[in-house]
């Protein structure tokens, strides 16, 4: 019978908090937009008339993908983020967690350049909230993946 992998390297000590921050921030711009798409679209504090245009992006036929709203959607990347960003996960010595954390983050930043890619060229408009979302989804790639590569043998 064989052990689970297990990491013997650690992270920046900047990695922890700032990916934490980061996916709490997204948990709460995508509850917002959850909350908004679930009940009306058109209190979104955003522009509605010209390229900036939230309800137009919010509520297009690319705001749900197979019946689930983006938005939630959203919100349960953000939600399984911040538990694998938690200081507990950062300091796992278990493989798989940190394997996990990389995995989850990098699909949300090529689902950031599909939703990108939509506003841009399906909708022709963008949502500063959305806008917001994809902002908070690449930096925690950006922590994450600069974190991995960074990891340090201890001494």
């Amino acid at each position: 019978m064989s052990s689970p992998a297990r990491v013997t390297v650690s992270a920046p000590r900047w990695a922890g908090p700032t990916s934490l921050v980061l996916a709490v921030l997204g948990v709460a711009v995508s509850a917002y937009l959850t909350v908004e798409h679930y009940s009306s679209a058109t209190t979104l504090a955003c522009p509605d008339t010209g390229v900036v245009d939230c309800v137009k992006v919010t509520t297009s036929s690319y705001a749900e993908l197979l019946g689930i709203p983006v938005a939630l959607l959203g919100l349960l990347y953000f939600v399984a983020t911040a538990a694998l960003c938690l200081p507990a996960a950062w300091s796992s010595t278990r493989a798989w967690v940190h394997r996990a954390r990389l995995a989850v983050v990098s699909v949300g930043a090529v689902f950031v350049l599909y939703l990108v890619w939509v506003e841009l060229f399906r909708v022709d408009a963008i949502c500063l909230w959305c806008t917001a979302v994809h902002v908070l989804a690449v930096a925690l790639f950006a922590v994450v993946a600069l974190a991995s590569a960074l990891r340090e043998a201890p001494a």
